[in-house]
């Protein structure tokens, strides 16, 4: 990964490939945004024109790369579009933090193959700071682990300018200052995690099944200090996790349940992440139609986010317990694999009718939100690439919030929008719930056709714990990106919802959060 350095010197004097500034939207046109006086020094003070001259306009994802002035170490000025310039009136208005994070994501993805950038964006304290590192470790982001054959193809990728640049010096951080030095370590932990998280998406599923991610999950475990628990098909058989087997039955690669706890010596508030992991999903007997499952090896992103949110809460030593719930299965169709009209027996003893072995994921997040609820934490927060609804409902890129209490709705739903995360509160209404109702069991796994993200939040209500508060977040739009790269966003797997749960972790360490 990237390797982050604060930095005091003048951009001139910098070794460097490049040196990235930001250009802001102002009335007039493109301004200078702070951090960058230097170089438009170097440039008689008409920088600002030049880029202009060039079509920069200082609008969110815009890039313009240009020669460095004389006397410049650097040989290239690289500008990224910030987007409209703050308010000059208020002494206290800064840029977004999200758009520095983007414009720094950008200009590392455009800095492929570089050994330094120097980064002369706006810094105006610690969160800025940190979101700047974010933008540059998320948007060097590749993953080329299936690409050339061992250490030489990999040297020949950077000699040809292939390689994530190696890299960034943040000018204008303090490398004594104490806020600064932390910014850095929490963008450090939390995208290495989140990178990992992508990793995991990003992997074939012939070789990401349910045994491989646990394997994993036991590894990461053992470096960071937190416990782990594996149940097996055999220990599932035993204990009664009937949607986990129902789900893995008519695959070679048997299921798993693996459980994360990671506990503060001083925490006073317990939080359970609950994932789904279903590592390929075929639709099983129901089976998807051609073109929806070439992409089906991120139905895994929401154990992939919770792993990630665990390990990164444990990195971070937060005064709070976190236990995380991976819920690992393949969906295949096969002789043995679950049919439409089949009951199952959950894990807490609730009957299940499936009407469509599609809708899998409900099922076995139903047995790890019920064994999530039985440590009777202060919340759970499942995570989930559910439902094709929440994607027609909110696009490709902004996830689903629903909760059973309207305060914790809100409070996820702002801790995803501080940390950049796009999502949107939906709601539970009571009358979609008759719709499934079963003559045969307890209740169904499918309801009415519209409003199915919301349905499915119903079905996940009702195997929660009494009294728990609980919230769900349907990814199923941001969690793989099937468009080009954009901001610090690549193509394929995202890390959807790691930085959501990593900040309600630190919420509810600080007393913040209920």
């Amino acid at each position: 990964m990237t390797a982050l350095t604060l930095s005091t010197a003048a951009a001139p004097g910098l070794r460097a490939d490049a040196i990235v500034i930001g250009v802001a939207k102002g009335a007039q046109g493109p301004a200078v945004a702070p951090g960058a006086e230097a170089v438009d020094k170097a440039y008689d003070g008409k920088l600002a024109g030049i880029l202009e001259t060039l079509g920069a306009s200082g609008a969110e994802g815009e890039l313009t790369k240009l020669p460095a002035p004389a006397g410049f170490k650097a040989p290239l000025v690289v500008a990224v579009g910030l987007g409209p310039a703050p308010d000059a009136g208020d002494e206290d208005a800064g840029f977004d933090a999200e758009a520095l994070r983007k414009a720094a994501g950008l200009a590392a993805r455009a800095l492929t193959g570089a050994r330094k950038a120097a980064f002369a964006l706006p810094v105006d304290g610690p969160g800025a700071i940190g979101a700047i590192g974010e933008g540059i470790l998320l948007g060097a982001y590749a993953f080329d682990a299936y690409k050339g054959n061992g250490q030489e193809a990999t040297n020949a990728k950077a000699k040809n300018g292939k390689a994530p640049l190696a890299e960034a010096a943040l000018l204008g951080g303090k490398p004594r200052d104490a806020a600064h030095k932390g910014a850095v370590a929490r963008a450090v932990a939390v995208c290495e995690e989140l990178n990992r998280a992508r990793d995991l998406i990003n992997m074939p599923p012939n070789d990401l099944t349910p045994a491989v991610f646990a394997g994993i999950a036991q590894a990461a475990a053992k470096e960071h200090g937190i416990k782990v628990q594996v149940l097996d098909d055999k220990a599932l058989v035993k204990g009664g996790y009937g949607g986990i087997l129902g789900v893995g039955g008519g695959s070679a690669a048997t299921p798993r349940l693996v459980k994360l706890s990671y506990k503060h010596p001083k925490a006073a508030k317990h939080l359970a992440f609950v994932g789904k992991g279903i590592t390929y999903d075929s639709g099983g007997i129901s089976l998807k139609p051609a073109g929806h499952n070439e992409t089906m090896k991120c139905d895994m992103s929401g154990a992939a986010a919770v792993f990630a949110a665990v390990v990164a809460a444990a990195r971070l030593g937060l005064e709070v317990s976190v236990t995380g719930w991976l819920a690992l299965a393949e969906n295949m169709p096969s002789g043995s694999a679950v049919r439409p009209g089949d009951v199952l027996r959950m894990y807490s003893g609730k009957t299940v009718e499936v009407l469509n072995t599609d809708a899998e994921g409900r099922l076995v997040l139903a047995d790890a939100l019920w064994a999530a609820s039985q440590e009777n934490p202060d919340a759970i927060v499942d995570v989930a690439t559910l439902t094709g609804a929440m994607m027609l409902a909110l696009g490709s890129r902004t996830f689903g919030v629903m909760a059973n209490d309207d305060a914790f709705r809100s409070a996820v739903h702002e801790a995803a929008e501080e940390v950049g995360e796009p999502a949107w509160p939906m709601p539970l209404p009571e009358h979609l719930r008759k719709g499934m109702d079963s003559t045969v069991a307890d209740l169904a796994n499918m309801g009415e056709r519209m409003g199915g993200g919301l349905v499915a939040g119903l079905f996940l209500r009702e195997f929660v714990g009494d009294g728990i508060t609980w919230a769900h977040l349907d990814i199923a739009g941001p969690a793989f990106n099937e468009g080009g790269p954009f901001g610090y966003t690549p193509k394929g797997g995202t890390g959807s919802a790691v930085r959501t749960l990593v900040r309600l972790a630190e919420l509810t360490a600080a007393g913040d959060l209920g």
